[in-house]
C-alpha cells in the first residue's frame, strides 16, 4: 500500500476514507484542513423575544432559547435583522419559505404543476469545492416528506434522503475507490452503479480491517490512536443504524399487532407500507426519535471528518410539519401550534420546540468542536448556519429572520457576538459571504 497523506482504506463493496492523518505528510508542510459548508434548517419561525439577544456585540447571557449552546457560545454568531421576501406563485406561506430560504430567488412558484426556483447556496457550493471531495454534497432530513430547500437549478430541487442506512451506505459502501487530497483539487468520483452488494451483511469496519492494520504500522503513536478512534466511531454508528432500524420495525409491528405477538421482526429493510410505519413509529416514540435526530447527526459529523463531502444540508423540520414533539411534553402539532393568534400558552409550546432543535443543533457543534483535526478541531474548519425561512409561522414574516452561524470558519469566523443588521437586510448577503470564504464567485 502506497498511502497519502489523505487516503482511504478498501476492501470489497467498503469505501472508508480517513480522517487527516499528519504521519502520511511525508515530510511536506501539511496541507490545510479544508472549509465545509453546513446548514441545518427549521420550519414555523420562533418566538423572536425568546430567541434574539437584546444587544448587538460581545454575546453576554443567551436568550432561553439559545441557552443549551453555551459550551459553544464562543464560536457562535446569532444575527439579526436579514430577510428575504421574493415573490412567490402558488405556494403558501410555509412553501414559500422552503423555496425562499437557501435560494433568495426573486420569484418562485408552481407553474402548471412544476416548481420553480432557483439554484440555492449548497448547491453553488457543492459545484466548486464539491469536486474535491467524494460526494459534492449531501442532503439528509428527519422526514421522507417532500422537501424543497435544495435545488440544482431553478426547475430541479435536490431530493432529502431520511434513511440513515441508506445515508450510511451512500457514504461508505460500493463505490469507486478514490483518494480525497486537501491539497489539491480532483474530479468527484461518481458512483459505481454495479456495485456489488453482497457484503451488506458485513460491517464496512470488518471489510477494511487488514488494509486498517497494514496502515498503523505507517503510522505514528498519535496518528494509530487517531484512526483507532475514527475506526471506533465509524463501527459505533454503523451499530447504530442497525439499533434504530430494530426500534423502528418492533414499534411498528407493536402498532399494527397490538398485545403479545409472536410476530417475527423482518431481518432486511422493509419498504413500502412497513417502511412508512417504521417512519411513524418514529415519530410517535420519543425514544427512538431522540436517538434518530442523534444518529443523523453524527453521520454529519463522519462525512465532514473522513473528507466524504464539504457541503451538507441537514433538515430537522419540515416546512409546514405538522409534527407533535412527545419527545418533550408537546402532544399538539407544531404547524397548528405555530398559528398561535399570540395565544400565551401557545407560544410557550412553539418556543419548547425551538429549544429543542436547537438542543440538537448544540449536539451538533459540540460533537464537531470534540473532534480534533490539525492543530485545532472540525468545528474550526466549519461553517454552520442554522435557521428558519420564516421568523413567525403565526405572520408568515420572512424579516428578520431566526439565523446563526457556528463555527471558526477556517479562520474567517469571529463568533461570540450578535450581530444586528439594517432592517431588511437581504438574507442573501450573508449566503454571499459563506460563498466567498469556500472560494465560490457569484
Amino acid at each position: 500500500m502506497n498511502p497519502t497523506r489523505r487516503d482511504v482504506l478498501r476492501g470489497t463493496g467498503a469505501l472508508l476514507a480517513l480522517p487527516f492523518l499528519e504521519s502520511l505528510s511525508f515530510g511536506a508542510a501539511p496541507a490545510r484542513p479544508p472549509l465545509r459548508m453546513g446548514i441545518v434548517t427549521v420550519t414555523g419561525g420562533t418566538v423572536l423575544e425568546s430567541w434574539k439577544p437584546k444587544e448587538a456585540g460581545a454575546l453576554g447571557k443567551l436568550p432561553s432559547i439559545l441557552r443549551c449552546l453555551e459550551p459553544v457560545k464562543d464560536e457562535l454568531l446569532v444575527v439579526s435583522g436579514l430577510s428575504h421576501n421574493g415573490k412567490t406563485d402558488g405556494l403558501n406561506g410555509h412553501e414559500s419559505a422552503g423555496y425562499l430560504h437557501l435560494t433568495g430567488a426573486p420569484v418562485a412558484g408552481k407553474v402548471q404543476g412544476k416548481s420553480h426556483a432557483g439554484k440555492s447556496v449548497d448547491q453553488a457550493a457543492a459545484e466548486v469545492v464539491g469536486q474535491s471531495s467524494y460526494l459534492p454534497s449531501l442532503e439528509i432530513g428527519m422526514s421522507n416528506q417532500e422537501t424543497r430547500y435544495s435545488w440544482r437549478s431553478a426547475d430541479q430541487h435536490v431530493p432529502y434522503e431520511s434513511n440513515p442506512r441508506l445515508v450510511f451506505d451512500r457514504m461508505f459502501r460500493g463505490r469507486k475507490v478514490a483518494v480525497p487530497d486537501w491539497s489539491r483539487r480532483s474530479d468527484a468520483p461518481a458512483a459505481s452503479a454495479g456495485a456489488k452488494r453482497d457484503s451488506d451483511d458485513q460491517s464496512v469496519i470488518d471489510l477494511v480491517l487488514d488494509e486498517a492494520k497494514r496502515l498503523k504500522t505507517q503510522l505514528g503513536s498519535a496518528d494509530k490512536l487517531r484512526l483507532d478512534e475514527y475506526l471506533h466511531s465509524v463501527r459505533t454508528v454503523e451499530r447504530r443504524v442497525q439499533l434504530v432500524e430494530g426500534l423502528q420495525r418492533q414499534a411498528a409491528l407493536d402498532a399494527e399487532h397490538p398485545g403479545p405477538s409472536s410476530a417475527v421482526v423482518p431481518a432486511n429493510l422493509p419498504d413500502g407500507k412497513m417502511a412508512g410505519k417504521m417512519r411513524q413509529a418514529t415519530e410517535r416514540d420519543p425514544e427512538i426519535h431522540a436517538e434518530f435526530t442523534r444518529l443523523m447527526a453524527d453521520l454529519m459529523v463522519l462525512a465532514f471528518q473522513a473528507d466524504v463531502t464539504r457541503v451538507i444540508t441537514f433538515v430537522l423540520a419540515n416546512e409546514g410539519s405538522n409534527k407533535a414533539y412527545p419527545t418533550i411534553g408537546v402532544s399538539e402539532g407544531h404547524h397548528d401550534l405555530s398559528h398561535h393568534g399570540n395565544d400565551a400558552k401557545k407560544k410557550a409550546k412553539i418556543a419548547q420546540i425551538n429549544t429543542f432543535h436547537v438542543r440538537q443543533l448544540a449536539y451538533l457543534l459540540e460533537k464537531l468542536k470534540a473532534t480534533k483535526e490539525g492543530a485545532g478541531n472540525l468545528l474550526d474548519h466549519c461553517m454552520i448556519a442554522y435557521g428558519s425561512g420564516n421568523s413567525d409561522g403565526n405572520a408568515h414574516n420572512h424579516d428578520d429572520l431566526p439565523i446563526l452561524v457556528a463555527g471558526g470558519g477556517a479562520g474567517t469566523l469571529r463568533g461570540g457576538r450578535h450581530v444586528r443588521y439594517a432592517k431588511d437586510t437581504p438574507l442573501n448577503n450573508l449566503w454571499l459571504s459563506l460563498l466567498e470564504r469556500v472560494g465560490v464567485t457569484v
